[in-house]
């Protein structure tokens, strides 16, 4: 097995990432770096902070050249960052050194490395925001669809009483929802541009340093904080969380249709379910599985991302580099985690009738509480609860249904509703419906 799963060539398409993969290599961190070193020399010739012919200069060759980053790597085990060597690498490929010499100015290492990072998360949370809203849409199709088929709600692992599929999947949905809405709300202020220096000061940037990170945000398509966030780690840390809630949503939905599929339950099918290299009959829930795998991994990675953002002093090396361990995997996780969610509610068929089946498979027990409110329109509720909970007792012993069982006890009471599954439905119809517009809205 490689390293990472992610990189596997045997595993890769079991956690495939999508668009994201290709945002998360070596070759497109060198894109992003360039980017980076041209907008800013742009910026600074436009202010005239330094030449704006080399400005220019820097600006239009750092949109052609290539760094092999194979190339990077002696200096960067040296130096513990590869700025260094980027640099070196960049300005003898240029071969201009009269234009060479004002590249990376006033600027530090973890500026351009953070501000790279956010180009590419930019890039990525916008491709997820994408994919959730898609998934967010088939959720809402399904959500409409089965607003009023009835379905047993279970809670410790019980019947409690009838809810909806519709409501069901809602509940799915409305964590992602909420989680959308908050992206759209703040992805003009989520993705910061970094430009302060070495110690986060803005010394060598000159009396136009905050100008010039103004004017960087703007070329980059990124937000300017204002100051220096060498060792304020906000950005980054909402972000893990905010990956870290989706992946954990999506967990939810997992593990609820994982256990739809039991055997004993089979009251969903999941399309494109994987089979067993020794036993014909087994059709398993893999993307749940998966699903629920990734929510895991990416939960235990934001636990060393949050713990990380304790960056001492001005800027702190150790606390840095842990960001670059973490970070790429745990987008790339949720990445996977909501490829697998999105197929898998576009393709699973609820199974209505196995549904049914089991709603009237504990002889009318699922509907006790109903049956005790009932009662309490002819007595008072403790009475009514304790009548309830002997007739529950006789159904057990004598195997009669609940229904029967209060017919018998009370024929002079119409028990037609109680032991309706569609009339005991309470909110759970009207949640639904009210999820979907809700995604719609939303889009």
């Amino acid at each position: 097995m490689a390293a990472s799963a992610f990189d596997s060539q045997h595993l890769a398409k079991l956690f495939d990432t999508g668009e994201l993969a290709a945002l998360f290599t070596d070759s497109a961190e060198m894109r992003a770096l360039l980017l980076v070193e041209g907008a800013l020399a742009k910026v600074q010739g436009t202010l005239g902070v330094i030449p704006e012919i080399s400005g220019a200069f820097l600006h239009r060759a750092a949109m052609e050249v290539q760094i092999d980053p194979s190339g990077l790597a002696a200096a960067t085990a040296q130096n513990g960052v590869s700025i260094p060597a980027f640099l070196a690498a960049l300005r003898k490929t240029l071969e201009a050194p009269e234009h060479a010499q004002y590249l990376h100015w006033g600027a530090t290492s973890q500026d351009i490395l953070d501000t790279a990072l956010m180009l590419r998360l930019k890039r990525a949370f916008d491709y997820i925001q994408t994919t959730l809203k898609q998934h967010l849409t088939n959720l809402a199709d399904l959500a409409e669809k089965h607003s009023e088929t009835p379905i047993a709600g279970r809670t410790w692992g019980q019947h409690a009483t009838p809810t909806s599929f519709g409501a069901v999947v809602a509940a799915w949905g409305h964590p992602l929802l909420t989680l959308a809405a908050e992206f759209e709300a703040t992805r003009d202020t989520a993705f910061w541009v970094s430009l302060s220096g070495a110690a986060g000061t803005s010394s060598a940037l000159g009396p136009k340093a905050g100008e010039t990170r103004a004017a960087l945000a703007t070329a980059l398509g990124l937000h300017d904080p204002a100051h220096s966030w060498h060792s304020d780690r906000t950005p980054i840390v909402k972000l893990a969380s905010w990956a870290t809630r989706l992946a954990n949503a999506l967990g939810k939905m997992a593990a609820d249709l994982s256990e739809f599929t039991m055997t004993e339950l089979a009251e969903v099918t999941l399309g494109g379910s994987g089979s067993s290299s020794t036993m014909p009959q087994k059709q398993n829930p893999v993307s749940a599985g998966v699903i629920t795998a990734l929510a895991t991994h990416v939960t235990a990675l934001n636990s060393s991302l949050q713990a990380s953002a304790q960056h001492a002093q001005q800027r702190d090396g150790g606390a840095w580099i842990t960001e670059w361990l973490t970070v790429p995997q745990l987008v790339l996780g949720t990445g996977a985690a909501l490829g697998h969610a999105e197929r898998m509610a576009a393709a699973f068929t609820p199974n209505t009738e196995q549904m049914n089946a089991t709603l009237h498979s504990g002889k009318g027990l699922i509907f006790a509480e109903a049956l005790s409110f009932a009662l309490a329109n002819a007595m008072p509720r403790p009475e009514a609860q304790l009548k309830t909970k002997e007739l529950c007792a006789s159904v057990m012993s004598t195997g009669k249904t609940l229904a029967e069982a209060a017919s018998e006890l009370f024929p002079e009471i119409d028990f037609k509703d109680v032991f309706e599954a569609k009339a005991q439905l309470g909110s759970a119809s009207e949640e639904a419906r009210a999820f979907a517009v809700a995604v719609r809205a939303l889009a």
